[in-house]
């Protein structure tokens, strides 16, 4: 099968409709988060796996506050001055860990720019607080790209998460075209690089139905694998509200089939691709994957 390049407006297919929560773990999580005074990314950026995930009593976990000093044209978080950081805010996020009694937590954060660090300090203190009070957890962070600073990256590092995972979300040639300056690209890859130089198991996420190419797609595996990037993630961008970035095309799951055999056989060691995939979703099932296969 091939993927068609062309650009493909239409209505959303059957197989991004899903289900509204019922089982008692959402509304437990939804609860628990709302008592802990902490926000998601599930929330924050309307990810469409939020009634499954929190169901499984999943979460990720957004730090930092829930205002972003970027403005991404396909993203839904707020963008503009954050508030100041919360001192509490690792402990809760370790409180909450705990509670929901997870073997598997993800910790992301809106791009704090306006940090001297990009706020790496602070991820690494999450990280800390929460393996204390869990010591059985595997952390997995979804970083941002810290401005390109190496030290920030290395702090992170070495509070030892068992994933670093920062997304490239477009192609290059894209970047334009999502309010992201080009030489940002170059920047992911090398924090990608930088993080596997220093020993860490490494994942990337990208999104389609932008308007690119199926060959733009393949260069953009192509360099994730150049920096020996070993997990993927492939998933539908869907537009969250009506000042993002319309769709181009949706994909149907035989596409991302495809996607996923051109990734295997590339070399990533384990992929996750479909309409609904998101960056941290099955987390926990990859990492294990990844475990089994070392």
């Amino acid at each position: 099968m091939e993927i068609s390049g062309e650009i493909l407006r239409t209505k959303k297919p059957s197989w991004l409709k899903v289900k509204l929560p019922t089982h008692k773990n959402f509304f437990e999580v939804s609860a628990l988060l709302n008592k802990k005074g902490l926000h998601t990314i599930c929330q924050s950026a309307k990810c469409p796996n939020i009634s499954e995930c929190w169901s499984k009593k999943t979460a990720t976990f957004l730090i930092m506050g829930d205002i972003c000093t970027r403005n991404c044209r396909f993203c839904a978080v707020k963008s503009g001055k954050p508030k100041d950081l919360s001192p509490e805010e690792p402990a809760r996020v370790a409180e909450a860990v705990e509670a929901m009694r997870l073997k598997y937590a993800v910790i992301t954060s809106v791009t704090r720019d306006d940090l001297k660090d990009g706020g790496a300090a602070f991820f690494a203190e999450t990280v800390t607080a929460v393996k204390e009070k869990s010591p059985d957890v595997k952390v997995e962070v979804l970083i941002p790209d810290f401005r390109g600073d190496a030290e920030a990256l290395k702090t992170v590092i070495e509070s030892r998460p068992s994933i670093i995972n920062h997304n490239l979300e477009v192609p290059y040639p894209l970047y334009p075209y999502i309010n992201r300056r080009p030489r940002f690209y170059s920047r992911s890859l090398k924090l990608l690089e930088r993080a596997k130089e220093i020993g860490a198991y490494t994942k990337s996420g990208i999104m389609v139905g932008l308007g690119e190419s199926y060959q733009q797609i393949i260069q953009t595996l192509k360099d994730l694998r150049n920096v020996s990037c070993d997990l993927l993630t492939i998933g539908q961008y869907l537009q969250a509200t009506k000042s993002n970035l319309p769709v181009h095309k949706y994909y149907s799951p035989n596409e991302f089939n495809v996607l996923k055999s051109k990734a295997l056989g590339m070399g990533f060691k384990q992929v996750e691709s479909g309409p609904l995939v998101r960056s941290s979703y099955r987390a926990h099932e990859l990492y294990i994957r990844l475990m089994e296969e070392n």
